[in-house]
C-alpha cells in the first residue's frame, strides 16, 4: 500500500464532508455544523486520503462530491415544496373570497327578486275599479272600504293619511281657491278622465288614478307620503 502525504487533502476531505453534513442538518431542521476551526481536528479523526489504496482514492473524491450534490438537491426540494404550499394555501384562501363574493351576490339578487315578485302579487291580488258597481253616492266607510280592496296591504295607511288630508275621503270635495277636485284633490280635476269617464262620480276611479300617479311619481303611496310630510303636498 503506497502512503502518499495529501494531508491538506485529508482536511479539504473532512471539511467537504462536514458541509455536506451541515447541509443535510439544516434541511432536516437539525443544529448547525462546527465552525471552520473544528475542522482540522475532525481531520485528525478521520482516515486520511493518503490511507487508502490508491486505486480507490477516485471513488471516496466522487462519493464526496455525490453527497454535496444529493445534499444541495434535498435542500432545494425542501424549498420548492415549501414554497408551492405557501402558493396553492394563498391561491385556496383567494378561490375562498371570490366564491363567498359569488354566493353573496346571488344572494342579494335572489332576495330582491322575491321582494319584487311578492310586491306584484300583492299588487295583483287586489280589485280593479271596474269590479265595483257603481252608485249614486257613497259613504265615507263605502270609499275607505273601496280603497282598502284596491290598494296593497302594506301601502295602504300611507295611501289614506295623504286621502285624509287632501279631502278628508270626500270624493266630491273642491278646493275653492284652486279647482282641486276629489279624494286625492287632483289639479286640475280632469286628469282623473285617464282612469275612467266617471271620475267626478266614482271614488273606485279616483283611488285607481291616485294609486297610478303616486306609483308613477313617487314608486308608491308611502313614497307619495314621504313627499307630503316633507313638503305640505305631493
Amino acid at each position: 500500500m503506497s502512503r502518499i502525504s495529501v494531508r491538506g487533502f485529508a482536511v479539504a476531505s473532512a471539511t467537504a464532508v462536514t458541509t455536506v453534513g451541515a447541509v443535510v442538518g439544516v434541511a432536516a431542521g437539525g443544529a448547525p455544523a462546527a465552525d471552520d476551526n473544528n475542522f482540522e481536528a475532525a481531520a485528525a479523526d478521520t482516515t486520511l486520503l493518503a490511507d487508502i489504496p490508491a486505486g480507490q482514492q477516485a471513488q471516496v473524491q466522487t462519493a464526496s462530491l455525490t453527497q454535496q450534490a444529493d445534499a444541495q438537491a434535498s435542500a432545494a426540494d425542501a424549498a420548492a415544496k415549501k414554497s408551492a404550499e405557501e402558493s396553492a394555501r394563498l391561491q385556496a384562501a383567494k378561490d375562498a373570497k371570490s366564491k363567498k363574493a359569488e354566493a353573496d351576490r346571488k344572494a342579494a339578487e335572489q332576495k330582491k327578486k322575491e321582494k319584487e315578485e311578492a310586491e306584484r302579487a300583492s299588487r295583483s291580488a287586489v280589485r280593479d275599479a271596474s269590479s265595483f258597481t257603481a252608485q249614486g253616492s257613497y259613504t265615507v266607510a263605502q270609499v275607505k272600504a273601496m280603497a282598502r280592496q284596491m290598494v296593497p296591504a302594506d301601502q295602504f295607511q300611507c295611501f289614506s293619511n295623504i286621502v285624509n288630508h287632501e279631502s278628508t275621503w270626500n270624493y266630491r270635495a273642491v278646493n275653492p281657491s284652486s279647482g282641486a277636485y276629489g279624494l286625492m284633490q287632483a289639479l286640475p280635476g280632469h286628469k282623473m278622465s285617464s282612469a275612467g269617464a266617471d271620475w267626478q262620480t266614482n271614488p273606485a276611479t279616483q283611488i285607481k288614478w291616485g294609486l297610478s300617479y303616486m306609483d308613477s311619481r313617487y314608486g308608491s303611496p308611502c313614497g307619495a307620503w314621504s313627499f307630503w310630510q316633507a313638503n305640505n303636498w305631493y
